[in-house]
């Protein structure tokens, strides 16, 4: 990556981070405007929006905040500086959409900024992507049927297979089954993919600087199945099988466990991390933990995407109260990475 010219050699250290505006009628905008109005976020990154620059000023115009929108094509031109904000402006929201509302524009629109900014990355512009919420139904109204920016951004990558882990201080859950009803997850739940799953958060602890990570799985059923009293054989057969094989490759792995006696034992410090079944059963207990803590990161992507562990709250968007501390949260995340991977 080519440095900014009008940059010193101090600040070209610090990694470029692309923010997706995400669905533009939600609290996307707003929470991006009060955390790039955090002088320390300068101080940390270069962040660059990948959105719509007059969304941004009507939502800086509504949290009370009053930061110069600088338009660029490409983030060599971005300034970079506390006080400005940088947008490659896609102009694809109009002026008089209402914030709130589901929209098939909107959702569009989230898909181009997810796709622009995973270019970005690819091409090595940016070091990672830290995405503001979409909604799901305003994604497929506009006509692109993923569950998700998991899934998106698995194929927009190329990438057949990867992971959601959620993290927050004191839990780190990574997923083995996300966006998917319970009678499909599973289905789908199977010795293969429960092992691939326990490899990558060993894998990602790991690069995050514990030498030797404790695991703990969750069991599929009440009280992981006790033995085969609860359910039809799920543990023994999906599960039990993946963890003897990582056992056996040297992960310190344990399970499976009930999921509310694992996640009582990983919130008081018995595990580094958590593998969850399915998306309810991970989700749950992070969000308890403190929804403003969360960060949803990918696991599996040949680039950096760290995410708010929230979604679009259309019954507050537009009335200049929403959170920015996941945002901020994840933006922490994302520069803890990025460097590893590419600087």
């Amino acid at each position: 990556m080519e440095p900014h010219t009008n940059e010193t050699a101090q600040a070209q250290k610090r990694p470029i981070i692309a923010i997706t505006m995400g669905d533009a009628a939600g609290i996307g905008p707003e929470i991006i405007v009060r955390a790039l109005s955090n002088p320390a976020t300068y101080e940390a990154c270069r962040p660059i929006v990948i959105g719509d620059a007059k969304r941004l000023a009507k939502a800086a115009e509504i949290v009370g905040k009053h930061p110069s929108i600088h338009c660029v094509s490409e983030p060599a031109q971005a300034r970079f500086i506390s006080g400005t904000i940088d947008c490659i402006d896609l102009e694809l929201i109009p002026a008089d959409q209402p914030f709130g509302q589901l929209s098939a524009i909107c959702g569009d629109a989230a898909y181009q900024y997810v796709k622009r900014a995973a270019q970005l990355c690819m091409s090595r512009q940016v070091d990672a992507i830290c995405t503001a919420p979409l909604n799901k139904e305003a994604l497929h109204a506009g006509g692109h049927r993923y569950p998700g920016h998991t899934e998106l951004l698995a194929d927009l990558t190329g990438t057949k297979e990867v992971s959601m882990m959620l993290s927050s201080a004191k839990l780190k859950v990574i997923h083995v089954t996300t966006h998917i009803g319970l009678l499909d997850a599973i289905e789908r739940i199977e010795p293969g993919l429960v092992g691939r799953t326990i490899a990558r958060i060993h894998s990602t602890l790991q690069a995050s600087g514990i030498t030797k990570p404790r695991i703990g799985v969750c069991g599929i059923n009440p009280h992981a199945g006790e033995n085969g009293l609860f359910g039809r054989g799920e543990e023994a057969s999906k599960i039990i099988p993946a963890i003897q094989k990582c056992i056996q490759d040297g992960i310190d792995v344990t399970g499976p466990l009930p999921a509310d006696t694992l996640f009582f034992r990983a919130a008081r410090g018995d595990f580094d991390g958590v593998v969850a079944m399915y998306h309810d059963q991970g989700h749950g207990p992070v969000k308890v933990m403190g929804l403003e803590e969360g960060v949803n990161v990918t696991i599996g992507l040949p680039v950096i995407r760290t995410s708010v562990d929230h979604g679009t709250a259309f019954d507050i968007a537009g009335k200049g109260i929403a959170d920015e501390r996941s945002l901020l949260e994840a933006l922490k995340q994302a520069i803890a990475l990025a460097p590893q991977n590419y600087r």
